[in-house]
C-alpha cells in the first residue's frame, strides 16, 4: 500500500482524484492540502465522500508531504513547481496535473503562462504522461506531466496517422469542445448558469494555452513540426470534451479503423468504434475510456476523427491515477474499472 498526497484538493479535478483514490486498492490517501479549506473536514466540504474519506484539509506548508510515496498536485499553474524540488528531493514522486512541466521550451511556457519558472532544471527530467504515447518512460519517471484535456483527445485522435506518415502534418484543424468543468471551480461569470446554458460558442480562437502543448505532442510523433489551427469551445454540460480533427490524407485508399484498432489494440483505455460511428461524450461520462471514430466523407481526401472522453478523468485525474499505477508497478488499469455513466 502505497500513501498518496493530493496539493489542491478543493477543485473539481481535485475531488475527482479523491473520488477515484478512494476504490483503489493499493494507494492510501493520507494528506490533502488546501489553503481556502485548510482545518475544514473534507467530507464537509465534499458530501459525496462521506464516509469514504476521513481527513481534513490542511496548508500546503505544513503537510507531511515528505511522508508520502507520491504526491498528485492539482493546483493552478505556477504552484507545483514551487513543490517540486523539496518532494523529488524526499524521495517522493510527483504527478502534476497543471501546466508547469508540460512544455519543454521554457521561453515559449513563460509567453504562454506569464510567469517565471521556479525549477526550469526539472523540466527536461518531466515525462509527458501520455501512456500511448510514453509508457515506458513513465514507469521509471519521478516527475510526470499529467497532460491537459484537449491535448490527451486531440494527440490520441491524431496519433495513429502521424505515426505512419498518412496525412500532410502541415494541415490540421482540431475543432473542440468542452463542458463547463473544464474551467474550474473557481466562481466566475462566465460559468455562471445563466451565462452557459441555452448557449454555444468558440473561445481562445486567437491562441489557447493547450496549443503549444498540442503542437509538442503532435510533433514528437511526427517527428517534425506541426501546423495545427485549434479552436476550442464550451458547450453548455458539465462533464466531457468532443474533438472532431481534420487531416488531409497522402494515401486516400488507408482502412482508417483498421488501422486505428490495430494501433489501440493492447490499449485499455482507448476504444475505437466501428467505421461510421458517432461517440457522444455521455457514452465515457466518469470513465477513464477515451472512444474514437474514423470518417472519410464525401471524396476521401479528408480524414475526420471523432474523440470523446470525460476530461475530468481520461483528461486529467483518471489520467494521472493511470500514470500512478504505471510508476509503481500496478496493473494500469487498477482503480479504473468503473464503467461509463448512463444516462
Amino acid at each position: 500500500m502505497i500513501k498518496a498526497g493530493v496539493i489542491g484538493g478543493t477543485g473539481y479535478t481535485g475531488v475527482e482524484l479523491l473520488r477515484l483514490l478512494t476504490a483503489h486498492p493499493d494507494a492510501s490517501i493520507t494528506v490533502i492540502s488546501s489553503r481556502s479549506e485548510k482545518g475544514a473536514r473534507v467530507c464537509d466540504v465534499f458530501p459525496s465522500l462521506r464516509g469514504h474519506v476521513d481527513l481534513s484539509f490542511c496548508d500546503p506548508d505544513e503537510a507531511d508531504l515528505a511522508g508520502c510515496d507520491v504526491v498528485f498536485a492539482a493546483t493552478p499553474n505556477g504552484v507545483a513547481m514551487t513543490h517540486a524540488r523539496a518532494l523529488m528531493d524526499s524521495g517522493v514522486r510527483l504527478i502534476d496535473l497543471s501546466a508547469d512541466f508540460r512544455i519543454r521550451d521554457i521561453d515559449e511556457w513563460g509567453r504562454w503562462y506569464q510567469l517565471e519558472h521556479a525549477c526550469p532544471e526539472l523540466v527536461a527530467e518531466a515525462v509527458y504522461g501520455l501512456p500511448e504515447m510514453n509508457r515506458e518512460r513513465i514507469c521509471d519517471a519521478r516527475l510526470v506531466a499529467n497532460p491537459g484535456c484537449y491535448p490527451t483527445a486531440v494527440v490520441l485522435g491524431l496519433l495513429p496517422l502521424l505515426e505512419q506518415g498518412l496525412v500532410d502534418p502541415q494541415n490540421l484543424i482540431a475543432d473542440a469542445k468542452s463542458g463547463v468543468s473544464g474551467a474550474g471551480r473557481g466562481a466566475a461569470v462566465s460559468s455562471l448558469l445563466c451565462e452557459v446554458s441555452d448557449s454555444f460558442k468558440a473561445y481562445g480562437v486567437a491562441g489557447h494555452r493547450h496549443l503549444p502543448e498540442i503542437r509538442q505532442g503532435l510533433a514528437q510523433v511526427a517527428g517534425e513540426s506541426v501546423g495545427l489551427t485549434f479552436v476550442p469551445h464550451l458547450v453548455p454540460m458539465i462533464r466531457g470534451i468532443e474533438a472532431t480533427l481534420y487531416a488531409r490524407l497522402l494515401d486516400t485508399g488507408v482502412e482508417l479503423t483498421e488501422l486505428y484498432a490495430e494501433r489501440y489494440a493492447d490499449e485499455p483505455f482507448v476504444d475505437v468504434m466501428p467505421a461510421g460511428s458517432h461517440p457522444d461524450t455521455r457514452s465515457v461520462r466518469g470513465s477513464n475510456c477515451l472512444r474514437l471514430a474514423c470518417h472519410q466523407p464525401q471524396d476521401g481526401g479528408v480524414a475526420v476523427i471523432l474523440a470523446v472522453e470525460d476530461n475530468l478523468v481520461k483528461g486529467a485525474a483518471g489520467q494521472a491515477i493511470q500514470n500512478m499505477n504505471l510508476m509503481f508497478g500496478f496493473d494500469e488499469t487498477t482503480g479504473l474499472q468503473a464503467l461509463p455513466l448512463s444516462p
